[in-house]
């Protein structure tokens, strides 16, 4: 009994490895190449080849490749270097702040607050070498005596014009019928003692006499002087806003204003201990003041009697 196979069957077969075919006779086997021609192709799907990528180049030594974002506007970039810090504000500016009391605090002291301030002062670097020295006189002062700097004299005896160079302005005081209890307040611009570096006195800086400038102002108004009597170079060019080296000649001689009193300059006593023939000058000095003292009098009394005049 034979098997009719079909072309199909024939193509699996051989597919298989199951060769040769026994055929009948009467159907003449076809050759191989006109099975495979009846058998459609199968078309291929076509594959897709993905283009090489170029090699990726190494970085150099050292190198370290751009950001691919801006830092600047909170991208971190991712880069091998280490990212950097996160931005903070600066801080405020400190206000430098005013060594001691301020300025406006002194002008509204009293007499005791006044004595406290200058005893805590710090407002220069001759506060932590030295204790200051007070004025000292009538605290409702017809004048207003105006030393240079503390000196050692003074520090010693704890009082501004001390030792000779104050016995001698005692007697010049005197010469005018003036004393130091009852009609004149006497101080020293620079209250700390100005040390040179083998501890011997020196000269006031401009910063210090600056320094204590507003001491001596409020003592001036809370004495109600009406009349400055400044003693030597320091205190005349101190008082006056000029340079502390300047002459004292440039000060001499005529009568200026500081405020509401009248300023008369005039040479130190210790000055006059070293040149006794400048006591002429200072003679003079004094004579001036005393009459501009008179004039003062005489317009305050003026006053006076006008407001009583009008209280009536």
């Amino acid at each position: 009994m034979s098997v009719k196979l079909s072309m199909r069957d024939e193509v699996f077969l051989a597919e298989m490895g199951i060769t040769p075919l026994w055929r009948s006779r009467q159907a003449p086997a076809q050759p191989e190449e006109a099975v495979e021609a009846a058998q459609p192709e199968e078309t291929p799907a076509p594959v897709q080849v993905q283009a090489p990528r170029p090699p990726e180049r190494a970085p150099a030594p050292g190198f370290i490749p751009p950001p691919p974002r801006d830092p600047a506007w909170g991208e971190v970039p991712m880069t091998s270097a280490p990212p950097p810090p996160a931005w903070t504000p600066p801080p405020p500016p400190v206000a430098e702040e005013e060594q001691g009391d301020s300025a406006e605090a002194i002008a509204a002291m009293d007499w005791i607050e006044l004595r406290a301030a200058i005893a805590r002062c710090t407002r220069c670097g001759d506060c932590s070498k030295s204790k200051p020295v007070h004025g000292a006189g009538a605290l409702q002062a017809r004048w207003f005596a105006a030393a240079g700097a503390t000196s050692a004299a003074d520090e010693g005896a704890n009082a501004p014009l001390a030792g000779e160079a104050g016995k001698l302005f005692d007697n010049m005081l005197c010469a005018v019928g003036l004393t130091r209890e009852q009609d004149v307040y006497v101080t020293n611009l620079v209250k700390c003692r100005p040390t040179s570096a083998n501890g011997g006195d020196r000269a006031p800086t401009n910063e210090e006499a600056a320094a204590c400038r507003p001491f001596v102002e409020r003592e001036l108004a809370l004495t109600g002087a009406g009349v400055v009597l400044t003693l030597g170079q320091i205190a005349a060019n101190g008082l006056l806003g000029k340079p502390l080296q300047a002459p004292l000649a440039g000060a001499r001689g005529t009568v200026h204003a500081l405020g509401n009193a009248a300023l008369v300059a005039t040479l130190h006593p210790g000055e006059l201990l070293r040149r006794g023939a400048d006591k002429a000058l200072a003679w003079a000095d004094l004579c001036r003041a005393r009459a501009t003292s008179k004039q003062a009098d005489t317009q305050a009394a003026n006053r006076r009697a006008d407001n009583a005049g009008r209280g009536r």
